[in-house]
């Protein structure tokens, strides 16, 4: 390291990944936040730098250093950060504290945990604290890789097993093992143990009776809702049966209840019928759901919305190993929470591995034309969230919308900037009296889904902010 490096540090100042301490003398304020770090992406703690960017050092000993080291030996379990001195000249000094994201989270200074957020370190909550000690035990103690107690492999779907064999075979992510002995079959995927067979093969393969009666959580719920919210079904089942009924569940109900999306091209003079949203984005959204949510929870479920405006999957559980749903699409590693379950989809061919899932939704989705997806991880559940490329009028809002007044939501859905009551009447076809659209108007702002601004003859109308959706 250089000075010029240190310079280049400082000059673009504290974040999630950079402190600056003036001295050594704030070095218990720098453990702390190495201690932080050590939770969250790693960093670096410049002693000798002003918190404004000025590079000033500082005299350094070698007590100075076992001052610093005595201080770091306080943040449990133990960590080793590097210590790197760099000259500045004039017999000054800048000490740097390096660690890496760590290994052994969560870690804790003087018995206190902390976490990073932005460039400040604060207490980490004892729920965070008690989900970063379950995903450091996750290697070894998990729900999926426990004995699923009073089950054999009678009680299995052995023909979907084999299936799944002949499949990862075709597609060269599994050797023929030469037998096709359930029982075989399912050491080879690291489904047994000592006779045993595990829960992840209860929830691969389990036959649909038993696992409705021992194991609730493995549930489908599929809705269609007449409208932008939850008040209406158009229809509302519920499936209890293996990971791979439900996933073809799913399907089958989305083949059934997607609306058509029609569209021209400037190659082709005929309209091209496909549905809403890519079948294929749908497909990889319900399989990370069915390989990633949680299962020890007793009323949990993977569930997909249909909605006038959106489509939802819903799985039970939360993002974990620090991905947030910023993050999920950028590159990042493959962790799935059930790593036993994801790597039977893996073989079948249902799912990619190291990381691409999202990634590969949004690349779905953008080349259909379509926005990419938007996730949000809140109230014990992850949500893919699925939206049209253009306005799509609901059909109902707390009440039935008619034709006009569905084409005139369609209308101001093309015109972001809004148009003028003179201007919607002209588009408007069938003609439309100026006293009728006016009283269509009143009752879509009443319902929320237009606005106006201005006034009188200046006045414009246009949607609110995403359109009125919810």
């Amino acid at each position: 390291m250089t000075p010029e490096q240190i310079a280049a540090w400082a000059a673009v100042g504290e974040s999630e990944t950079l402190e600056l301490k003036r001295t050594t003398g704030e070095r218990r304020e720098g453990a702390r936040t190495v201690c932080a770090m050590l939770n969250h992406r790693g960093g670096r703690v410049l002693f000798g730098v002003e918190a404004g960017g000025r590079v000033i050092g500082q005299q350094v000993s070698d007590h100075t250093i076992e001052e610093v080291a005595q201080e770091l030996r306080e943040i449990d379990p133990p960590a080793f950060p590097n210590i790197d001195r760099v000259e500045l000249g004039n017999g000054r000094e800048v000490l740097i504290v390096t660690v890496p994201t760590g290994q052994n989270r969560p870690y804790s200074y003087k018995g206190t945990a902390y976490r990073r957020v932005g460039n400040t370190s604060p207490v980490m909550s004892r729920d965070e604290y008690n989900r970063v000690l379950l995903e450091r035990l996750h290697a070894e103690q998990r729900w999926e890789n426990r004995k699923a107690d009073g089950w054999t492999v009678a009680d299995l779907d052995t023909l979907e097993l084999t299936r799944t064999l002949e499949e990862a075979i075709r597609r060269g992510r599994a050797e023929d093992p030469g037998t096709r002995d359930s029982a075989e079959l399912l050491r080879g995927l690291g489904l047994m143990m000592g006779g045993t067979v595990l829960r992840a093969a209860v929830v691969l393969f389990g036959r649909a009776a038993r696992v409705e009666a021992e194991l609730p959580q493995c549930l489908l719920r599929v809705a269609h809702f007449r409208g932008t919210d939850r008040s209406e079904f158009l229809d509302n089942r519920q499936f209890h049966a293996n990971a791979f009924e439900l996933l073809s569940s799913a399907e089958r109900f989305l083949r059934e209840s997607l609306p058509i999306s029609g569209r021209f091209t400037s190659a082709r003079f005929e309209r091209i019928d496909e549905p809403l949203y890519p079948p294929l984005a749908l497909r990889e959204a319900l399989a990370n759901a069915l390989c990633h949510r949680d299962y020890t929870i007793g009323g949990g479920s993977v569930a997909v919305g249909i909605y006038d405006d959106r489509l939802e999957v819903t799985s039970s559980g939360t993002l974990h190993f620090g991905l947030t749903a910023e993050r999920v699409f950028e590159p990042h590693e493959s962790l799935p929470w059930n790593p036993l379950i994801a790597r039977v989809f893996y073989r079948r061919g249902i799912i990619e591995a190291w990381g691409r899932g999202t990634l590969k939704i949004a690349e779905l989705m953008v080349q259909a034309g379509l926005p990419r997806p938007e996730i949000e991880d809140a109230g014990g559940c992850v949500t893919v969230r699925f939206r049209p490329g253009r306005y799509t009028a609901p059909l109902r809002v707390a009440r039935d919308l008619t034709a006009r007044q569905q084409h005139v939501l369609e209308l101001l859905g093309e015109s972001p900037s809004g148009l003028a009551l003179s201007v919607l009447r002209s588009r408007i076809d069938p003609p439309v009296r100026t006293w009728e659209l006016k009283d269509d108007l009143a009752l879509l702002r009443q319902l929320g889904l237009v606005e106006t601004r201005g006034h009188a003859r200046g006045a414009r109308w246009s949607l609110p902010k995403r359109g009125g959706q919810t």
